[in-house]
């Protein structure tokens, strides 16, 4: 029960923290390297903490994110609810590898969830993004293996009886 209401707490304040770095202003020269952060940290949970984001859960913090950024309702709800289902579909084969192997899985799961929202972008009538587009799932696949190691010394930092 203290394990569960702990790893709660844990999911909330990363989440609330990765929100806070999606929508924190960076200078127009380095914004385009800006990781999905919300997407990073969705992904490690449903990997570490098998239930603790369901699709339901993805979709809610996908809809905040959307009122957080000022996007198209339902846009980051979709591409969240195709992550966590592919994250928990090959969870046991990522989970197998370390942070820094898991990261190469995080790049494809992030430019699956950039073309999902390329394919929104264009049945709105969007134009094309240029190639900067890509470059925050590389900057993301790089910060992989040290948020990773992050996220779980918080989550087991946290799990631990005080004496």
């Amino acid at each position: 029960m203290i394990r569960r209401s702990s790893n709660r707490q844990t999911l909330a304040l990363a989440l609330i923290a990765a929100l806070l770095l999606t929508v924190l202003p960076l200078p127009e020269s380095i914004d385009d390297f800006r990781p999905y952060w919300v997407a990073l940290v969705v992904i490690y949970w449903a990997l570490e903490v098998q239930g603790a984001i369901t699709l339901g859960t993805a979709f809610l913090i996908g809809l905040v994110l959307d009122l957080l950024t000022g996007s198209l309702l339902g846009m980051h709800a979709l591409s969240l609810v195709v992550l966590v289902y592919l994250v928990e579909r090959f969870r046991a084969r990522i989970r197998f590898f370390p942070p820094w192997q898991q990261a190469a899985m995080v790049l494809a799961l992030l430019v699956n969830d950039r073309i999902i929202l390329l394919w929104i972008g264009s049945l709105l009538g969007e134009p094309v993004p240029t190639w900067h587009y890509w470059l925050a799932p590389m900057a993301a696949t790089a910060i992989w293996p040290w948020l990773f190691i992050l996220l779980d010394r918080a989550r087991i930092g946290r799990r631990q009886p005080l004496a």
